[in-house]
């Protein structure tokens, strides 16, 4: 029977380790975790840990470390179905209906997995061998020495074409088995299979339970095409849900103290993954690919800000560039990732040749937080010497935090990266707010008046005008327009409060003003344009800040129509006008969402009526969509 993670995931939640582990081992609190004798081993001095947090035991005695299937498995000598059944009854979990064809299949990869296996044992005794000599002074050359082989596996294939092959049928495979195992290649003429791996240093791929699922090889010959090559994808093996080196890592992750959080370091090869595991760094490889939304998943089960650390080359920039544009969509509270690069243009595998493994780790240790090196790759991306690009920077990093999936974090990474974008030309100062501090601040009155119970921010202090270089410029002129005419009549935002609090004007330069008027609304009830006007100079904003909106509302045009109205008139068409602006930005999130989603899905139909409908909107604001005589566009429901 085959277990997808999420039945696994299940039993795991509903057994607390302790309890399990507690019926065979007498364990005892110690802090965060319970110590124990080894199950494994015969002492007198308690070496045996369980921390019910990590969900994982360790035993010092005799290195041996897991979770609850596998203790079970050890202790009472159960395959994995069996610990995994017997786990499943006492969680009062379901298993999954057995099906036939499922079976069969799971069989069939059995079968494979065997062969793999053997394989992996015979490529071990083949480093060791008269033929391995070389491969032997390489690995010694790298500052690998033979004490560590045996923990990682290494082999060596030797140079022949069908020199496994032979050794795997004589065992009783079959050539087509070993063809879908990735180990031989099937030549197109028809010709017989040979040996995929041939003169290379071979690293087995295991799954999370350690079993044997692929290989890697490292080309001995310094002219072979390929220096590295990785198995093909398989019934067993896919690139995708698989990280080289996550089942030592995960014991290195374990077998940590409960008051110490290592990081999980993601680095380009085999060899780094080794030279950090060996400095007692849990760290894991995507084997030559990008790192794919999968992979990403799996990291964050096992930690929740994997560090990126790709080298400082082209290859590795363009490879944490796509690891960004692949992990925006997915980023929320708690899941993200973290960059290092290890200095001097080096790798991982050199600096603890070099340097010893406390540099490594202090290295791996000095990182950058996600959104500080998306706004770096950005800003590095080409020269800002001109309002065009430094105005198509700006795009970008509106349009990069737009793509994140989770609301509140795609607000606050607008703001930090826009933030940020400021702080590059900090004499360029903004005329319609104070910034950031007093949007902050009227942020938390209206808050308070939502929610009386809520604490309370203190005043703006004269740090208001820097943080002010951190909002963003160039209001769009409609929202300039609704913005003029709330300070003319604040009476105009009654029907629209709760949403201008929310979403201000639709752009966020007048962000800290709306927040402003919309804190004034609830204090000042009845309150008219110089009263407002006179309220806002006194909280710091600029004199000057009628004038500047009254100049970009008067490019709305025929977009604004209530600025030429008075009365309730006025204040209808103000309100049709916000609705339509916020209807736009829906519409903007939503085809970029599409745009997103069409290399996966395939299918542009979404994508081509949301632009078409974006397009009718713009359109329709942009007309005298007030005037019932003109000849406009009509907006499809």
């Amino acid at each position: 029977m085959r277990f997808d993670e999420h039945f696994l995931d299940e039993i795991k939640s509903r057994l607390r380790p302790s309890d399990v582990i507690g019926k065979t081992v007498k364990l005892r609190k110690q802090g965060r975790e319970y110590v124990g004798l080894s199950p494994f081993n015969k002492e007198k001095t308690p070496s045996f840990y369980v921390n019910d947090e990590k969900g994982q035991f360790f035993d010092f005695s005799s290195g041996k470390t897991g979770d609850i299937i596998s203790f079970v498995q050890e202790t009472q000598r159960l395959s994995f179905v069996e610990a995994v059944e017997r786990l499943a009854a006492e969680a009062g979990v379901p298993l999954p209906a057995v099906d036939s064809r499922q079976a069969e299949q799971e069989k069939v990869r059995q079968g494979l997995s065997e062969w793999l296996e053997l394989a992996s044992q015979w490529f071990e005794a083949e480093l060791r061998r008269p033929g391995g000599r070389a491969a032997r002074d390489y690995l010694e050359k790298r500052g690998l020495p033979e004490k560590d082989w045996a923990r990682f596996r290494l082999g060596f294939s030797p140079p022949g074409r069908t020199a496994l092959k032979d050794y795997l049928i004589a065992k009783g495979a079959r050539p087509g088995e070993l063809v879908e195992s990735g180990m031989l290649i099937q030549p197109e003429d028809g010709g017989a299979p040979y040996d995929r791996f041939r003169d290379r240093i071979i690293f087995p791929i295991a799954d999370l339970r350690g079993r044997v699922v692929s290989f890697g090889g490292r080309a001995m010959d310094p002219q072979a095409r390929a220096k590295y090559l990785n198995g093909p994808e398989t019934s067993i093996f896919h690139k995708g849900h698989q990280l080289y080196g996550l089942a030592e890592a995960r014991k290195i992750l374990a077998a940590a103290p409960a008051d110490e959080h290592p990081p999980l370091i993601v680095v380009e090869g085999y060899m780094d993954v080794i030279a950090c595991q060996r400095a007692n760094i849990p760290a894991v490889a995507a084997m030559g690919t990008a790192l794919g939304e999968e992979q990403m998943e799996i990291l964050w089960r096992h930690h929740p800000e994997p560090t990126l650390s790709f080298d400082g080359d082209r290859a590795g920039r363009q490879a944490a560039a796509r690891t960004m544009d692949r992990a925006l969509p997915l980023l929320r509270a708690g899941r993200s990732f973290k960059f290092a690069i290890v200095e001097g243009g080096k790798d991982p595998d050199e600096v603890l040749r070099e340097q010893g493994p406390v540099a490594l780790k202090t290295q791996l240790a000095n990182s950058t937080p996600f959104a500080e090196a998306l706004f770096i790759r950005e800003r590095d991306a080409e020269p800002y010497d001109t309002p065009e690009r430094k105005t198509a920077l700006k795009a970008r990093l509106r349009k990069l935090a737009a793509s994140i999936g989770d609301a509140d974090l795609a607000q606050a990474y607008k703001e930090d990266l826009l933030g940020r974008y400021e702080q590059l030309w900090p004499t360029r100062e903004p005329v319609y707010t104070v910034g950031a501090a007093a949007r902050e601040m009227s942020r938390a009155r209206w808050d308070k008046r939502r929610n009386p119970n809520a604490p309370s921010q203190g005043p703006a202090t004269s740090q208001a005008k820097d943080a002010s270089r951190r909002l963003r410029q160039s209001p769009g002129n409609l929202a300039a327009a609704l913005a003029l005419a709330a300070v003319r009549d604040p009476g105009v935002l009654d029907d629209k409060i709760e949403m201008v609090g929310a979403h201000g004007f639709g752009d966020a330069k007048l962000d800290a003003l709306a927040q402003e008027l919309v804190s004034l609304r609830y204090e000042a009830d009845g309150l008219e344009a110089e009263g407002a006007l006179r309220h806002l100079q006194a909280k710091g904003f600029p004199p000057e800040m009628m004038g500047v909106l009254e100049r970009d509302a008067g490019r709305a045009g025929v977009s604004a129509p209530f600025l030429r109205e008075t009365g309730e008139r006025a204040r209808m068409l103000w309100r049709e006008a916000f609705d339509l602006l916020m209807r736009l930005e829906s519409l903007e999130r939503a085809v970029e969402a599409a745009a997103r989603d069409l290399d996966r899905d395939h299918d542009s139909s979404t994508l081509m009526s949301l632009k078409t409908e974006r397009d009718q909107l713009r359109k329709l604001i942009n007309s005298d969509w007030a005037n019932p005589d003109a000849d406009g566009p009509v907006l499809p429901h």
